[in-house]
């Protein structure tokens, strides 16, 4: 039996990292030369994030740039991965009897194409993207990832993009690279030790981890990615960590890479 494929959460912080050469970029470089070759991807960005469960079906995804006041070389990045509609119809099966709606105008938001242009800088590997459905509550998004776990042995790599801490109102737009805010390198050590035993309670429920998850995660979009992966997570497959660090002060670049 083949090994299933790894999954992999990303922090993929500012969109500027497409189109930058940094700490973060040559460590997404890196993950992309030792994974397996996926024969497809799961993209599970912070950027689509909507009250509904839905999955792309175009065959050609266009890239989308949701994102304003950047540079206009950002705006001319085109990530032009073909998608996988065979891929998007085994999605709504495996997730049934949740109504997954087939998406033919959304593409790949900068969530997932701002890191594949580094993982897979060719853009020859199909991409899928699932939504997440901004109506459920965080339980269902883990219990979603369950249910993806076995596209991993057909060779499809389960990419959840996102941030593990991502506070905005904190970020230091424009300024040399700050420390992290104590509070944001407790969470982290926090929500990393968590994840090294196994325990996903805790991470399920973040509301309850004191007042540093209150700035850690003000808003779920960014941490939900989180969940997914670490549903997919077997009995038994170790637990990595191939991007560390914390960008601007309050945004957590971490990877977590399972299997």
């Amino acid at each position: 039996m083949t090994k299933p494929l790894p999954a992999l959460f990303l922090g993929h912080g500012n969109p500027m990292n497409a189109i930058s050469h940094n700490t973060w970029t040559a460590a997404w470089r890196r993950i992309g030369e030792h994974l397996p070759r996926p024969r497809a991807i799961l993209a599970i960005s912070a950027h689509w994030y909507v009250p509904a469960t839905a999955v792309t079906i175009s065959a050609a995804p266009r890239t989308i740039h949701d994102f304003g006041g950047f540079p206009k070389e950002l705006f001319q990045v085109q990530y032009r991965a073909p998608g996988d509609p065979e891929l998007a119809r085994r999605i709504q099966r495996l997730l049934a009897p949740i109504d997954v709606m087939p998406d033919e105008s959304w593409g790949l938001d900068h969530g997932s194409w701002s890191v594949l242009c580094h993982l897979y800088p060719r853009a020859d590997i199909p991409v899928v993207q699932l939504s997440i459905d901004e109506t459920r509550p965080a339980a269902f998004h883990h219990e979603t990832g369950k249910k993806l776990a076995a596209l991993r042995d057909d060779g499809v790599l389960l990419m959840g993009s996102g941030n593990l801490v991502h506070n905005l109102h904190t970020y230091a737009w424009g300024r040399h690279m700050p420390e992290p805010y104590d509070w944001a390198s407790r969470f982290e050590a926090k929500a990393q030790a968590l994840i090294l035993g196994e325990d996903c309670a805790p991470l399920i429920h973040y509301e309850t981890l004191g007042p540093d998850a209150v700035l850690a995660v003000p808003t779920p979009e960014h941490y939900l990615p989180l969940l997914y992966i670490l549903g997919a997570r077997r009995t038994g497959y170790t637990i990595t960590f191939p991007v560390e660090g914390v960008d601007g002060g309050s945004i957590s670049m971490l990877a977590v890479q399972v299997g």
